[in-house]
């Protein structure tokens, strides 16, 4: 058998063998990726000390970088949970939209609350105020909390620093900088698609009222709230304003415009690489909604550590995508994958996109399919002239394959469930398509972006 599609067979295995450990054998992420790489490994022919090596390296480099920006990030995203940042920003966007635009304020609520906090708890904290509003303009419930899922799902998948993308940019070697801006220009239309569009439609042909036993909280917007919306929005804003500023001065020395080696150069891509980034707005946030919202020292630590303990799960998962990818390359399996791809003509961009959708689809977890289908692309694209802005565009591409046709094996489905108090069935006419227009509408712009980007 040629060597070239023998690799092939088995790298398509390594998947076989991944989703049958994790769907059928209920086998954890983060081993089920170790042994998928180490059959990969073995199978290709790999001495024994290469692979170890191999799997060290690959696990080491990833999480140099990801540990501490997901680390960052999630106590970022706790101090905005903990100081009621969220329902602030929520309170004043509603007031400053109107209330026949209500659910347009809490798509771009959510699309903003979730670029520091995770998806579940962020809905979880703003789930009260969509039954308040539900309840006070006698609507369905789907009014309000569709627009503000799907806020939520596109910067959950799109738009770094949540652990998704982070991970996916590594991997693949794309810069933050290009992440951030793509999300955000592919992510808002599909969170206007998606959520003020799709759930004025939805919430028309299926009514669903407030649970009964829910008790009302008075929602009334307050001058220091007002005053706080400013400084959480520059909280939120700040880092990735820095990192993009030092993504735009490495583009514009690549340009010849500027000086890499001027001071003021080197300043902004000091101050806009990641860890500092993260670390400024993070020290910032402790001040203004720790200290100065009457916390403690010790109760900003111990805040910390709540928020390490979800991060530390992501990062393990990341940290074997990262594993996965290095086999492939140091056992030839990523050019055999390249080599196939070039001979059917299949674009990286496409690839990605549809590996992203099938891990998706059939064992549910967004994360795994984001950090499996970057380590088998990695290697392909590595060997391959692609620009930084194609190679986040390929990232985009696998997010979006990562949203589509969340259903019964996607925890995010059942969180939707419970606290919209609605069946499988309306759950799926719901959520489902709501994460599926986010995806086939984020591909449909990572295709026409790529071709204008080079």
């Amino acid at each position: 058998m040629d060597q070239t599609i023998y690799l092939f067979l088995i790298t398509s295995l390594s998947i076989l063998l991944l989703l049958v450990l994790v769907m059928k054998l209920k086998v954890h992420a983060f081993i089920s990726l170790l042994l998928a790489s180490c059959f990969v490994g073995l199978a290709a022919g790999m001495p024994f000390p290469q692979l170890l090596s191999s799997l060290q390296k690959g696990m080491g480099d990833i999480l140099g970088f990801i540990t501490i920006v997901v680390g960052l990030g999630a106590i970022l995203g706790k101090l905005l949970e903990v100081s009621g940042g969220a329902q602030t920003m929520a309170h004043f966007l509603i007031r400053g939209f109107g209330e026949k635009r209500t659910s347009w304020a809490l798509m771009l609520t959510g699309f903003i609350v979730s670029i520091p906090v995770f998806l579940d708890v962020g809905f979880i904290i703003l789930i009260p105020l969509v039954y308040a509003l539900a309840h006070k303009a006698k609507k369905s419930l789907l009014h309000f909390a569709v627009p503000l899922l799907a806020g939520m799902a596109v910067t959950h998948a799109f738009i770094p620093p949540t652990p998704g993308p982070v991970a996916v940019a590594e991997i693949i070697s794309a810069p933050l900088g290009w992440m951030i801006l793509f999300g955000a220009v592919i992510g808002l239309p599909c969170a206007i698609l998606a959520g003020p569009v799709f759930g004025g439609f939805i919430s028309k042909r299926i009514f669903v009222p407030v649970p009964a036993h829910i008790e009302f909280a008075d929602t009334e917007e307050t001058n220091a709230s007002k005053r706080d919306f400013f400084t959480i929005a520059f909280i939120i804003v700040l880092p990735l304003f820095l990192i993009l500023i030092a993504t735009s001065s490495d583009m514009f020395v690549d340009m010849g415009y500027f000086d890499g080696e001027a001071y003021l150069v080197q300043l902004l891509q000091f101050l806009g690489h990641p860890f500092i980034a993260l670390t400024i707005a993070t020290l910032v946030a402790s001040y203004f909604l720790g200290f100065r919202k009457g916390f403690k020292a010790k109760q900003l630590l111990e805040f910390s550590d709540k928020a390490l303990a979800p991060a530390g799960l992501i990062i393990v998962i990341t940290g074997a995508g990262g594993m996965f990818k290095e086999i492939l390359v140091q056992s030839g399996a990523g050019e055999a994958l390249a080599a196939v791809f070039i001979a059917y003509n299949v674009a990286p961009i496409v690839m990605a996109y549809l590996i992203a959708v099938v891990i998706r689809v059939i064992q549910g977890s967004a994360t795994v399919a984001m950090v499996t289908a970057a380590g088998m692309i990695a290697p392909v694209i590595s060997g391959m002239d692609y620009s930084d802005p194609q190679k986040a565009l390929i990232g985009i591409a696998i997010a979006a394959g990562s949203c589509i046709l969340s259903h019964v094996n996607d925890s995010g489905f059942w969180l939707v469930k419970k606290y919209l108090d609605i069946s499988e069935k309306e759950t799926l006419q719901t959520w489902t398509v709501l994460e599926t227009i986010i995806s086939l509408t984020g591909f449909v712009l990572v295709l026409l972006l790529s071709l204008v980007i080079q």
